[in-house]
């Protein structure tokens, strides 16, 4: 007999009525499609309001940690697929799995309540690592054929590497949310969601980044082509059936997705800006991670220069090198190349037909863009 301490009994208790369908729900997210800038899907989440302790990490992990991560799993899957009837028109459904318990039979036993399956996506967590693809095969194969999808979570990151995509050959990848914090600036993290793209296109997937939470953000991922999009950003966890929130909507609608385009438009990202000197130093004292801030004209908006971080605090400046959004990516490149010694790699300052500031493009944006276009017409 198993004797357990206060602790654990306190769990086995509060798990007991979890498992039972007290005290949880689930939360709905939206999944954005970047190209439409519509809702397209929604992920459930398992949500434990009915008691003190709220993290769902802690109580999967719990869970596990007494031996019922079936019963627990099993009544977060039936909560997330109780308002499933209720789906809107063109839009999926994304429910996560352990898979360790694929062939469990209280797992089994819902997917055989539900049915059909079509509109439903798996998505296998990492609570656990896969000891056997082969074991899951039979499961796998079983949902396909009921029309489910497979997804798989944190590409990237863990044991989700390239072995475990080519053997679950999923339908959806999802991104881990590692990889898309600060994406806009990281343009190595920009390399390895590109090379996933490919790997899915070649493979008929889709992938998914998870985890945005800012309009450079956002603007990055649309910009590399990424095809679905999830973060608080776009929408936060709640009832069913939220829409994408305002400003994500307007940004991505406004969006001028021109493929390989060799024009600084389709490069160019948001800045910070400022309307003084002293302004940038509080700026980049707020947040280290800047490198440059553009301050601008207050009443016309237009840039009057660059300001770099080392140099706010002494309040020197850099006039910058301004170019139009319709200049050729090959045109601006040529002339970053005459600038400075010191200059030759700062960011070029993009103004609209009016010279109003539109935003920046960096010289890796300028370098990778040109190549792009190279390698089109090669």
């Amino acid at each position: 007999m198993r004797i357990l301490d206060g602790a654990q009994a306190g769990w086995a208790s509060r798990l007991a009525l979890a498992a039972d369908g007290h005290g949880l729900s689930a939360a709905y997210q939206p999944i954005i499609d970047c190209a439409r800038g519509t809702v397209v899907g929604y992920e459930a989440l398992a949500r434990f309001p009915g008691y003190t302790e709220k993290n769902p990490e802690t109580w999967f992990a719990a869970a596990r940690a007494l031996s019922v991560s079936d019963q627990l799993e099993a009544a977060t899957l039936r909560a997330a697929l109780s308002a499933r009837r209720h789906l809107p028109p063109n839009c999926f459904l994304t429910v996560n799995i352990s898979p360790d318990l694929l062939n469990s039979e209280l797992i089994r036993r819902i997917w055989r309540e539900e049915g059909n399956l079509a509109g439903l996506v798996v998505e296998l967590t990492e609570q656990a690592a896969i000891d056997s693809y082969r074991d899951l095969e039979p499961d796998l194969n079983q949902l396909r054929s009921a029309g489910a999808l497979i997804a798989v979570d944190d590409a990237g990151a863990g044991y989700a590497g390239l072995r475990h995509l080519l053997s679950l050959r999923p339908a959806i990848i999802k991104i881990d949310r590692d990889l898309i914090h600060d994406v806009d600036r990281d343009e190595a993290k920009r390399a390895l969601i590109e090379m996933l793209g490919t790997f899915a296109s070649r493979v008929d997937a889709w992938i998914l980044a998870e985890g945005v939470e800012t309009a450079e953000e956002l603007d990055a991922l649309a910009g590399l082509g990424v095809p679905l999009v999830q973060g608080y950003y776009l929408g936060r966890p709640g009832d069913p059936w939220a829409r994408i929130a305002g400003e994500a909507a307007l940004r991505l609608a406004s969006r001028n997705q021109v493929e390989h385009s060799t024009t600084l438009r389709a490069i160019t990202e948001p800045a910070v800006t400022v309307h003084t000197v002293e302004e940038a130093a509080g700026v980049f004292a707020s947040d280290p991670r800047l490198q440059t801030v553009v301050l601008v004209d207050g009443e016309n908006r237009r840039p009057v220069c660059l300001v770099h971080a080392a140099g706010a605090a002494m309040g020197v400046v850099n006039d910058g090198m301004r170019a139009n959004l319709d200049t050729p990516v090959h045109e601006a490149l040529a002339r970053c190349m005459t600038r400075p010694d010191v200059e030759r790699f700062d960011p070029v300052l993009v103004t609209d037909n009016a010279g109003r500031f539109a935003g920046i493009a960096r010289m890796e944006r300028l370098i990778t863009a040109l190549t792009a276009a190279h390698e089109t017409l090669l």
